[in-house]
């Protein structure tokens, strides 16, 4: 069983982490990991900087574009986490546009996946119709669990579509904007919560885009299985690096 499915049989609101490879310093990446997992994160998803990130932020844009001025390519982000799991034993995700997979190569990126301990692979660009009918079989081969995004505009009909394609579990962003820390979540996602929560899906659900804090951490898990921290956690990184990730973590549940 992927470690990804294993996390999900806890009884308990999973905290995940988004952080860009490669910030705010080029070595960064595990350090950042290894104090993730010391201060009780249970799950990272690691972004691979991409030059049009259509979907992020500006703090996450911002932080990919340093990145990729640091250094960082696939490559050197699959050489950095080589020995990774000598020291991290929590679920780990690449969140990448598809661009780059392609460029690498999805076999050879979805091997090196595997040889460096990933647990799953967050594409946003990648249709499920091109996944299910060029992909799954590929990502199943290595043993990686492939996670699908939904909106509060997504329809009953895709959900149900995606529930069906997926092993791991589902990314609700929180609304159909991009990334971002907001102040609190209004009626409409409030009502999406629950909605996805009454469909009674076979894949648990986690919650992204606008949780800054325990307040917005404690909504979007009220009726999801966990909920992600992007923007914020970057910001909390620019201004106090990797010595403020304790007291950051600490401060959310």
């Amino acid at each position: 069983m992927n470690r990804i499915q294993k996390i999900f049989s806890e009884d308990k609101k999973l905290l995940s982490i988004y952080f860009t490879a490669g910030y705010p310093a080029i070595n960064d990446t595990v350090p950042i990991l290894q104090e993730l997992e010391k201060n009780g994160v249970d799950m990272v998803e690691i972004g691979l900087p991409f030059s049009d990130p259509l979907a992020d932020g500006p703090t996450i844009q911002a932080s990919s574009t340093q990145a990729l001025k640091n250094g960082m390519t696939t490559r050197l982000l699959f050489e950095q986490l080589k020995d990774i799991r000598e020291t991290v034993s929590i679920p780990l995700i690449l969140m990448a546009y598809f661009n780059p997979v392609l460029q690498y190569g999805v076999e050879e990126f979805c091997a090196k996946c595997k040889e460096t301990g990933i647990d799953g692979l967050i594409l946003p660009d990648l249709p499920l119709a091109e996944y299910k009918e060029h992909y799954k079989a590929i990502f199943e081969e290595y043993g990686l669990v492939n996670i699908f995004l939904i909106t509060p505009q997504t329809s009953e009909s895709r959900i149900r579509q995606i529930d069906k394609a997926s092993n791991g579990f589902i990314y609700m962003v929180s609304s159909a904007s991009t990334t971002g820390a907001r102040q609190g979540f209004g009626e409409v996602q409030r009502s999406y919560f629950e909605r996805i929560a009454a469909m009674q899906l076979k894949n648990p659900q986690i919650v992204g885009f606008g949780i800054s804090n325990a307040e917005t951490f404690l909504a979007a898990t009220k009726d999801a299985n966990g909920a992600i921290i992007g923007s914020a956690f970057i910001k909390m990184l620019s201004e106090k690096g990797i010595d403020g990730i304790e007291n950051f973590i600490h401060s959310l549940r």
